[in-house]
């Protein structure tokens, strides 16, 4: 499995073969959520500000509204408005007051719905351009954008509960591939190109070169390596624990560049004015 992701140009991999590792996530985590009580969904995560319980409402949310997409979908373009520090906030007030069950029954549904949805898309041969942080892709990469933004928030529970999380090979592949491509992205939105070959071991490694001179152009190339694990560059490039210390090995400039987009995670939003 050779990946590559573009903001310029079509990129290549295989969106079938995600679906399916999505879907295979997607069942990991409904498993785990089954067997929560009370104090497991009210429990705190990774995200400083949300329960168990508010990290499942949110990807309830993605899904509804990844389900709808179409054409020049500007759901997550910031010239839009969308704030990922804000935006998904705004997102919840709508199920405000959701009891869990509720929430899980919503998560199943939506989760079928959504998958079924991209799958017909795929069958149908559809092809068109949404709009990203970075600017307009084939909606695929929406996909891969859905799967990263899910594989990192069951990781936030998970994790924050001293429990394993149980991903693959693949899933790792993928999440890591599309973090370190939108953490270029941003990079090169703050004026701070990359131009990095990276070995990750673990779960998930291998060679990932990324260039963003001139757009972002990530190729990878899935490998038994040594090297940082994986999952943990995913979580410290969203701003995640262990942070910054797992990227100790890049040198300072490509560092200091990939770690915009979790600066710019973990910076407090300032109040609107009144």
């Amino acid at each position: 499995m050779i990946l590559l992701l573009c903001t310029k140009g079509a990129g290549d991999f295989d969106p079938g073969h995600l679906l399916d590792v999505f879907e295979e996530q997607r069942q990991r985590f409904v498993t785990v959520l089954q067997g929560f009580g009370p104090g497991d969904w009210a429990a705190p995560t990774r995200c400083t500000e949300w329960s168990a319980h508010d990290v499942v409402r949110h990807l309830c949310d993605g899904n509804m509204k990844a389900a709808a997409m179409g054409s020049d979908d500007r759901t997550l373009d910031l010239t839009a408005g969308y704030d990922p520090r804000i935006t998904p906030r705004e997102w919840l007030t709508a199920s405000a007051g959701e009891s869990p069950d509720a929430t899980l029954s919503r998560f199943v549904a939506t989760t079928g719905e959504r998958l079924a949805r991209d799958r017909a898309r795929l069958a149908q041969g559809m092809r068109f351009d949404v709009r990203m942080p970075y600017g307009p892709v084939d909606w695929t990469v929406r996909v891969l954008h859905g799967f990263w933004d899910s594989w990192l928030h069951e990781r936030d529970v998970l994790l924050a509960r001293d429990v394993d999380h149980p991903t693959g090979r693949d899933a790792t592949v993928y999440a890591t591939a599309y973090g370190l491509f939108i953490a270029a992205a941003v990079a090169a939105a703050f004026g701070d190109p990359v131009q990095e070959k990276l070995t990750l071991g673990g779960d998930g490694g291998g060679g990932f070169d990324l260039d963003s001179r001139n757009g972002v152009t990530l190729t990878v190339t899935p490998a038994i390596a040594a090297g940082p694990p994986a999952a943990q560059v995913t979580d410290a490039l969203a701003g995640r624990p262990p942070g910054a210390a797992v990227l100790g090995d890049l040198p300072a400039g490509s560092r200091a560049a990939l770690s915009h987009m979790a600066n710019f995670f973990n910076t407090p939003v300032e109040p609107s004015p009144t």
